[in-house]
């Protein structure tokens, strides 16, 4: 099933400044900075430990009941996106209603402009790409463009949002693990705002506070409160095409670029993030699931049938996403070596397990 609004105000205008933005080659289409504001746990006492490490100790234990969160992925209309979505909403059903889950209902927002033949399969919600030429071939600028117009259209019914990706995998249900004015991402270790600190006084100035306020996150997968994300998406959308038109922060942040943009983003709202390492793994750097939640495979898995790494050059056995850029990866693929890590051969079972029970997966 397939829903769309029209455009309100507010986005037409925006796109027209978007536009005219672009003629002048300067984004500053929405106010940037915002009060800092600290988190109203915070002023109330709850400073146990540092939050953007690790959830305060009185909010762990804290009783609540189920704060569910919807699972919202941006997706384009290509046949290498769409046999991700599904394997990914295959995994999301299997997960969501087991002991644990704080899920709840799920959207793939569709950047196309216009719907495709998985509407029917997966819930989805088409919004408009940017105009013509301005993503200058980095489609991922897409990503905060989509959430600003679904977050203004769409009926969302829960008060939290995760963020996630085509190429994630449920490994288990998944419970909210933000709380209030706190949400929850995962650090990346190539986001490293410290040593970038130069090019990021462009777009987060001294009187916002020192560069540490800025997490090394990207905006997936991150759970938060939708009022939050709502002040946060259309900076996030701003910073993100100054960092583009910028050639230091292009050139520098490369494919990372819109990550950047959101950590950027959610500190000049003054937002912090309690930081989960369980939150996801990526094979074959992490070598176990253990009990993370989320398996992304976003590199290569390539080795020589002793079961050894040979990453950077293909290997006797591989399973990489890339390789099935024109079309879904065939049903039942061959498991790897002995030696290989868990995670590998389990990302490799679960992959089989979705195109087996997918139906027309081939098609």
């Amino acid at each position: 099933m397939i829903a769309r609004k029209p455009l309100g105000r507010s986005t037409i205008l925006f796109m027209v400044l978007l536009v005219i933005g672009s003629f002048f080659g300067t984004y500053t289409l929405i106010t940037l900075i915002f009060e800092n504001r600290t988190p109203n746990s915070l002023k109330e006492g709850v400073s146990v430990i540092d939050p953007v490490i690790e959830m305060p100790q009185t909010v762990k234990k804290t009783e609540h009941g189920k704060m569910l969160f919807h699972i919202a992925l941006t997706a384009t209309d290509a046949a290498y996106s769409k046999w991700q979505c599904r394997i990914m909403y295959y995994w999301y059903k299997k997960q969501k209603d087991l002991p644990g889950s704080d899920m709840g209902k799920f959207t793939r927002i569709l950047h196309s402009g216009k719907s495709d033949n998985l509407v029917n399969e997966i819930p989805t919600y088409v919004v408009d790409p940017l105009p013509t030429g301005l993503d200058r071939g980095y489609i991922v600028l897409n990503r905060p463009w989509a959430f600003v117009q679904w977050l203004e259209q769409a009926t969302i019914e829960e008060e939290y949002i995760l963020m996630a990706e085509p190429d994630h995998i449920f490994l288990r249900p998944l419970p909210n693990l933000g709380y209030g004015e706190l949400p929850a991402a995962f650090p990346f270790f190539y986001i490293k705002p410290a040593e970038n600190e130069k090019i990021l006084r462009k777009f987060f100035p001294v009187e916002k506070g020192p560069v540490t306020n800025i997490d090394p996150i990207g905006n997936s997968p991150v759970i938060i409160r939708k009022d939050l994300l709502e002040k946060i998406a259309p900076t996030w959308m701003n910073v993100s095409l100054r960092m583009k038109d910028n050639p230091e922060s292009d050139k520098t942040f490369g494919w990372v670029l819109e990550m950047y943009a959101y950590a950027v983003a959610s500190a000049l709202h003054g937002v912090q993030h309690i930081l989960r390492k369980d939150f996801m793994l990526q094979p074959p750097w992490d070598l176990e699931t253990g009990k993370r939640f989320i398996l992304h495979y976003t590199y290569g898995c390539d080795y020589n049938m002793k079961g050894e790494l040979t990453y950077g050059k293909i290997g006797e056995w591989r399973f990489d996403k890339r390789s099935y850029l024109q079309g879904p990866p065939p049903k039942n693929l061959p498991l790897p070596p002995p030696g290989v890590p868990e995670s590998v051969g389990t990302l490799v079972k679960m992959v089989n397990e979705a195109t087996a029970n997918i139906p027309n997966w081939e098609s």
